[in-house]
Order: structure tokens, then C-alpha cells, then sequence
């Protein structure tokens, strides 16, 4: 029964992302007003609100003008409920369930966002950095990257001390661990912003065009605090990875299919190129939603990996 609720909770919640999926690019109130029809703003009853079977019942248009309601809103609000369920058979019920919950609300946010409107909004980005620094005091990133620094200070430090510290001050011990786990945020948070950072800057002295917005760099850095460094550099492992495969496929279908071929044919005629040129120019210039593949990057390191990992051979 635990999962089931689970799950109900978290299509509550994925019903509160759209929310948040739709307003927060806009600039508007995630509060008020109540949900409603973007077109005749007619309020929609809490019978047509219910997540998923309020969708299906209204057979995806609004009640009052017809107008068609985006699938995406079911969609999200499944997959944030089966991401609940995942969560609990993951980490049962405990302190951990509840940021990874919160994290995973928050890339569901970020990818669905960015993959609509190639944004990445800082109102989701900063907030989230945030308390994943306060978090971290208490659940660390589990990232071997701040122990690795304790090592070395243990090696360069007289014999002993630390050992000594925390013996003769063993009340010092859980600011210690708090201590180390803020570290391993700052240091994922710094490492992923700066990676992106950095390929972003070269891309653009190479290209001489944009790759890459900051909003890229500046989610990488709220996943650093949460992963710690080594789930950073795995996300955008996988993320780049997944993107540039899924990229190079899709550019190639919208050739295929004859995308703005009726543009390329118009540029033809002006002399500007051969028609040919002048498609794979204009759809070679269509833009991936990295964040998108990047989030998508960071729930397989959180939920897929560590499952992956313990079918392997010890």
C-alpha cells in the first residue's frame, strides 16, 4: 500500500509542477490565480483538476472552449508519481527520500522546461543550489572527493592530529561530518559549473557562435550540490552523451523529412546557395535542449546507476 500512495502523492505533486512548468517562464504567480483555460480563463473545477483521470475524462480539450489541453500534463504528472515510487523502494522512508524527491521535482521541472522553451529558469536553478547546500549538512553527497581531502590533510599534517581532534573533542564530530558534506557540494556545485563553463567558452572561440547559455552552467552547479563531484561528472557524461546522439538522429530526421525546405528553396532562388546547402545549414543550426538531456542524465545517476552497478561481478 506505501508505494501506491506514494505514487498518488507524487501525481499530486507532478499536477503542481505543471503549474510550475507553465507559469515560472512566463513570469507569473505559481500561487494564484487557481488553474484555469489559457484561453477563455475559465477556472477549472477541482472534478477536471484531478491529476491524470481529469485529462482523460475531459478527453484532452478544455470543458467550457474546446481548446485542446497539452498531453504533457499527464505525462508529467505520471512520471512524477512513478519517480515517487521509485524513490521509496530506493531509500524506503527516510531523511534521504526527501532530497532526492525534492531534486528529482526539480529536474522534472528544469527538463520539461527547457525542452518547451530552451529556458532554464533561475527562480528554479538558485533555490534549488541553495537548499541543496543546507541539505548536504545533513545528507552528504556521499562523494569521496571531500574524504580524499581529509586523507590528504591526515598525510600532511603531523601524525595524529586529526586522530587527536576528534577523540579529545568528540562533540566536534557532527559539525565535522556537516562540515565535510558542504564541501563535497561546493566542491560538485564548482566542478559542474565550471566544465560547462569552460566547453561553452571554447565552443564559442571555435564556432564563433553561442553553444551553450548560462542556464546549462548554472544547473550544473545545483546538480554538483546535490551529487558531489563524481555524480556531476557523471551527469554530464551521460547527459552530453545521450544529447548528441538523440541531436545528431533528430537534425538528421528533420533533413530527411524536408524541414524548411521550402525556405532553403526561397534562399535558392535569391542565389544564396544550393538548396541542399541551404537545408543542412539551416537544420544543422537547430538547437538541443541540453538541460533537458542533462536532468534526464542526473535521475539515471541518482535511481538507474547504483542498480546497474550492483549487478556487476564483485
Amino acid at each position: 500500500m506505501i508505494p501506491f500512495f506514494f505514487f498518488l502523492f507524487g501525481m499530486v505533486i507532478g499536477s503542481f509542477l505543471n503549474v510550475c512548468i507553465s507559469r515560472i517562464p512566463e513570469g507569473e504567480s505559481i500561487v494564484s490565480p487557481a488553474s484555469r483555460c489559457p484561453r477563455c480563463k475559465t477556472s477549472i473545477k477541482p472534478y477536471d483538476n484531478v491529476p491524470i483521470l481529469g485529462w482523460l475524462w475531459l478527453r484532452g480539450k478544455c470543458r467550457t472552449c474546446s481548446l485542446p489541453i497539452s498531453p504533457m500534463y499527464p505525462i508529467v504528472e505520471f512520471l512524477t508519481g512513478a519517480i515517487f515510487v521509485l524513490t521509496y523502494l530506493e531509500f524506503n522512508v527516510s531523511l534521504p527520500t526527501f532530497k532526492w524527491l525534492f531534486f528529482s521535482c526539480l529536474l522534472i521541472i528544469l527538463i520539461v522546461t527547457d525542452l518547451r522553451v530552451r529556458l532554464l529558469p533561475d527562480a528554479v536553478v538558485w533555490p534549488g543550489f541553495g537548499i541543496a547546500l543546507v541539505l548536504a549538512t545533513k545528507i552528504p553527497p556521499n562523494d569521496p572527493t571531500g574524504y580524499t581531502i581529509i586523507g590528504f590533510l591526515e598525510g600532511a599534517l603531523p601524525s595524529g592530529v586529526l586522530k587527536n581532534v576528534y577523540e579529545f573533542h568528540a562533540n566536534l564530530i557532527p559539525y565535522v561530518n556537516a562540515a565535510l558534506g558542504l564541501l563535497d557540494a561546493l566542491l560538485g556545485a564548482a566542478f559542474g559549473a565550471f566544465l560547462l563553463w569552460a566547453a561553452a567558452t571554447l565552443y564559442k572561440l571555435f564556432r564563433k557562435r553561442e553553444g551553450m547559455g548560462m542556464g546549462d552552467v548554472k544547473m550544473m552547479a545545483m546538480v554538483g550540490a546535490f551529487l558531489g563531484v563524481t555524480g556531476c561528472f557523471l551527469t554530464i557524461l551521460f547527459g552530453t552523451l545521450l544529447g548528441s546522439i538523440i541531436g545528431v538522429l533528430f537534425v538528421a530526421s528533420l533533413y530527411a523529412l524536408g524541414w524548411k525546405r521550402d525556405l532553403a528553396i526561397r534562399g535558392n532562388r535569391r542565389g544564396l546557395g544550393q538548396v541542399n546547402s541551404l537545408r543542412w545549414a539551416i537544420v544543422s543550426k537547430y538547437q538541443i535542449p541540453l538541460g533537458t538531456f542533462l536532468g534526464i542524465a542526473a535521475l539515471f545517476v541518482v535511481y538507474a546507476l547504483p542498480y546497474l552497478l550492483s549487478l556487476l561481478p564483485r
